[in-house]
């Protein structure tokens, strides 16, 4: 085989060790820049490029400077609630991100890689941009808090604290100053990460040490202090308070426990529960920090679920001890009404400067690095196109510095909403919706089944677990998944519902732009693994020992010989169909003995390819055999599964007419309309090419007449209806462009064995009748035939002396009536035509004892029995017939062909059926 000696890994993944991972920032399956020799090698450990950022991105400015916002206003009681509620979501999001990292090789993108590559585009991209839009607000939001700590110390504003007041303020001014930090950001953030990561590290020390003098300084200052807290209040009036700083006291804590809700005083609003939960939420977005980081990690399946556990479990800790120390050691009006509160009760309070300056300097760094990553995996896999194209662009060092620059400058946008408080409730509801899909991904791997994705939950140290388990980390479930999904969507709502909704919009139509474009990527579908999933367990639940006739419809197997000649039948039997199963078959003549490879399997693409021009809802199910009798054997035997199986055949009709090649005349397959491949690699030249040219006058037939005769036989001794589609070259409007609600149509129905005048009486009503009735009936239902009229005729020999025909015809109409089937009854007189039955009838010696339809009926008969359909049916849009069974001797099967010929010779689209199965059923 040729491709026994291909790659293992042939989608772009990174080796299975850490030396072998050589996958370049940002590479995306979809570009194969993983496996080219100048990719940008992988430098960070777990330490420096997963816990520090995210240590770094959860403390930011929500440690500092909002610590005592939700202490004050929520109290201990509360703070503590949304303090277990917060990290609660993000533990069970953890989970999620540490299950799928480590189902394999994670590159550029974090968080948008692992949805995209398990939910796929559409799915992926829509997330991946709106989590690009939360990391872009937060980068404002941090931005903004600098600031606010700047001005904090260096404001003019009278009723500033400051004694350095320099900087001028106002609503300009806060633009201003962010626009200058964040150009400042920008600056660092173009040198690259890895000299932002190693930085970063000195950072987190210097914030250590502030977090130290902080929990240090209760200790050292034992006596009570007294502040006068002033604001700007509305009319330009200048509020002042009293606040105070009692040290470690069991009053002040018993007071502090329960919330005392106010009016926030930087943006005049009263806080509530979801107001301060959606601040003090903020402290918790930075939990895939280091899986954004994940292109420039050494190890990034090892190094993300370890160093994100550890980040969030020493950032939990450090939150608890501060919220129990402010609650302990200030008063409400204290926590309330300053900011920055502790720098009045350090024993050095530019410790607290430093440290404020520091973390939202590096938070704001982070954001804009993590945000810039998400883009250019975005640009990699050419999810929207031109717009984001230019992201793609990195530097000779690897940096996508074009994407820095457009985060940049969304993020520039942001700060103009002056406010760090104005913003938090958008930023906390763009991570939550983002952490949802996380969750959502890791769900449907787990529902999908999927052998890549399969394990035995094990609640166990997941650094002692097995190397071979998929994935390696297994402290997970899908209650957690479902409980995290809940949790974040809950949250959303509980926190703002105009913004929520508004989110859950922008996700809805980027799915729908993106599922219009239909990407091409070669990730995985879990829409395709969920559904094998399912349809496996319907299918074992649809037991065909449980089917009745009141929920009988056609499941039907068409052989194709050439699509060329047979796209209009195609099209019929797809309206024909009623939502039941549809197959296109086709046998290639062939001995695999004799052959290197099987050749079927190379031809599926291309019969799909047909099907999805054709715009039908078809499987295809193609065999090879040395003759097409058996190999429609094959297919009637082995085609579909359980209760999903065809209980109909469907032939083209066996005659020597030339047959005429759609492909010439439908534009949908002319090299006018484009020839750009499909998803699959099939264009519209190779698709031309594959299909034989239409069979001319004197071109050799495959198949011979008692071939054709023996696949009918086949067919009703395996209890399947047999139908015969002739002229259906000449049917207009089934195509898939068409539009036509039939009302001039007329589908005619003839359900008498026309070619044995002499079982009339009894045949009207047999099963092969009512099959035929109940096809033109189902057929009257489909969307492009809905308003068609429908015609049954009668044949009556209106000279008998019995006059049976007047009862036949008001028992015909009550039969009817019970079958609920609107159609108007014709009768037609055809004594003359049966006169000529009984003419000229010769049975061969040889085929004595057989069944009648071996009988050879005079021409004059069958064209009289053709005279008569031409003079009634003339201008109907099909007609359903009669198809006699054939003779059980093959000798006469090139007589039972002349006859079907003969009858039906000119007619226009004429479907002869012969059914079996019992299809109508009078009671409810």
């Amino acid at each position: 085989m040729s491709n026994e000696h291909t790659p293992l890994l042939a989608h772009g993944v990174c080796g299975l060790s850490a030396d072998n991972a050589v996958c370049g920032i940002g590479a995306s399956e979809g570009t194969g820049e993983a496996n080219t020799p100048n990719a940008v090698p992988r430098k960070l450990n777990t330490f420096f490029g997963v816990i520090v950022p995210t240590v770094l991105s959860m403390f930011s400015i929500v440690l500092f400077l909002r610590t005592g916002f939700v202490v004050g206003h929520a109290g201990l009681l509360q703070g503590l609630v949304m303090l277990l509620v917060a990290y609660t979501i993000i533990s069970l999001t953890i989970l999620s991100i540490c299950a799928i990292s480590t189902n394999g090789a994670v590159q550029g993108g974090g968080a948008y890689f692992m949805i995209s590559r398990s939910l796929g585009p559409e799915f992926g991209g829509s997330i991946g941009l709106m989590f690009f839009l939360a990391k872009v607000c937060a980068c404002g939001v941090y931005v903004l808090g600098l600031v606010e700590a700047l001005l904090d110390i260096f404001g003019q504003d009278p009723a500033s604290s400051s004694v350095f007041r320099v900087l001028p303020q106002g609503y300009w001014y806060t633009v201003l100053y962010s626009s200058i930090v964040l150009l400042l950001v920008l600056m660092v953030c173009l040198v690259g990460a890895h000299i932002f990561a190693r930085t970063s590290f000195l950072i987190l020390l210097v914030v250590t040490i502030s977090l130290l003098s902080i929990y240090i300084s209760p200790l050292a200052l034992t006596t009570p202090l007294k502040f006068l807290i002033t604001h700007q209040g509305p009319g330009n009036q200048t509020l002042t308070y009293n606040a105070s700083y009692t040290g470690f006291n069991g009053t002040t804590l018993k007071d502090n426990l329960g919330s005392g809700y106010t009016v926030d005083y930087s943006t005049g609003k009263v806080m509530s529960f979801a107001t301060v939960f959606a601040v003090m939420f903020t402290s918790c977005t930075g939990i895939m920090a280091g899986a954004n980081m994940s292109g420039e990690l050494k190890n990034p399946s090892a190094a993300i679920p370890k160093g994100t556990i550890i980040a969030v479990l020493y950032t939990f800790i450090v939150y608890v001890l501060l919220f129990i120390l402010a609650s302990s050691t200030c008063e409400r009006t204290l926590l309330a009404q300053d900011y920055g509160f502790f720098q009045r009760i350090n024993i050095w309070p530019p410790f607290v400067t430093i440290g404020i300056y520091c973390s939202a300097l590096s938070a704001a760094m982070c954001s804009l690095i993590g945000a810039s990553r998400i883009l250019h995996a975005l640009a990699l896999d050419q999810l929207f196109g031109f717009p984001l194209a230019p992201a793609a662009i990195t530097s000779s060092s690897g940096n996508p510095w074009v994407a820095v620059l457009y985060t940049w400058g969304l993020a520039q946008c942001v700060v103009f909403a002056g406010q760090l408080n104005a913003i938090a409730g958008l930023v906390t509801v763009f991570y939550l919706l983002a952490y949802a899909a996380v969750d959502l991904a890791c769900l449907a791997l787990e529902w999908a089944s999927a052998p890549n994705f399969s394990f035995h939950p094990s609640f166990t140290c997941f650094t002692c677990l097995p190397v071979f388990t998929r994935p390696t980390f297994q402290v997970f479930s899908w209650h957690t998944c479902l409980l995290g999904i809940l949790s974040c969507l809950v949250m959303m709502f509980v926190i703002n519902p105009v913004y929520s909704s508004a989110s859950i919009v922008l996700l809805l139509l980027l799915l729908l732009f993106l599922h219009y474009r239909s990407p091409t990527s070669s990730w995985g579908y879990i829409s395709q693994a969920l559904i094998f999933h399912q349809v496996r367990k319907y299918l074992l639940m649809l037991d065909v020992r449980k089917d009745h006739v009141k929920f009988w419809r056609p499941q039907v197997l068409l052989m194709v010989a050439n699509p060329r000649s047979s796209c209009q039948l195609i099209n019929f039997v797809n309206q024909l169909k009623k939502g039941g199963l549809f197959v296109l078959g086709h046998v290639k003549l062939g001995d695999l003995d004799t052959l290197p490879s099987d050749p079927v399997q190379q031809q599926y693409n291309f019969w799909l390819s047909l099907v999805d021009k054709l715009g039908v809802k078809a499987f295809v199910d193609l065999t090879l055999s040395p003759s097409v009798r058996q190999g429609t054997q094959h297919l009637l035997r082995i085609t579909g599964l359980g209760g999903m199986k065809p209980n109909t055949l469907v032939l083209g009709f066996y005659d020597s007419c030339t047959p005429e090649d759609y492909f010439l005349q439908d534009p949908a397959f002319c090299e006018s309309k484009g020839s750009g491949g499909d998803d699959f690699g099939v264009d519209l030249p190779s698709l031309q090419a594959h299909f034989p040219p239409v069979r001319h006058l004197e071109s050799p037939r495959w198949l011979t007449s008692e071939e054709y005769v023996g696949i009918i036989s086949d067919a009703i001794k395996m209890s399947k209806n047999v139908c015969l589609g002739r002229y259906f070259f000449q049917l207009q409007g089934e195509g898939m462009g068409t539009k036509m609600d039939g009302a001039a149509r007329i589908i005619d129905v003839w359900p008498l064995n026309l070619l044995q005048p002499s079982s009339t009486s009894a045949a009207s009503v047999d099963v092969c009748s009512l099959f035929l009735l109940q096809m033109a009936c189902v057929l009257n239902m489909a969307s492009r035939w809905r308003h068609a009229r429908m015609r049954i005729f009668l044949c009556v020999e209106a000279e008998s002396s019995d006059q049976g025909w007047v009862v036949k015809e008001e028992t015909y109409r009550e039969l009817l009536r019970k079958l609920r089937i609107r159609a108007s009854i014709k009768i037609v007189p055809w004594d003359s035509v049966v006169q000529l039955y009984g003419q000229k009838q010769t049975q061969d010696p040889e085929l004595e004892g057989l069944t009648k339809p071996a009988q050879a009926l005079s021409e004059d008969f069958q064209s009289a029995v053709n005279r008569m359909l031409m003079e009634h049916s003339a201008e109907a849009a099909v007609r359903f017939l009669y198809l006699p069974r054939p003779p059980a001797h093959s000798s006469q099967s090139h007589k039972y062909l002349s006859q079907l010929e003969a009858v039906t010779y000119g007619l226009g689209p004429t479907l002869l059926i012969h059914g079996l199965t019992p299809v109508t059923c009078t009671e409810l």
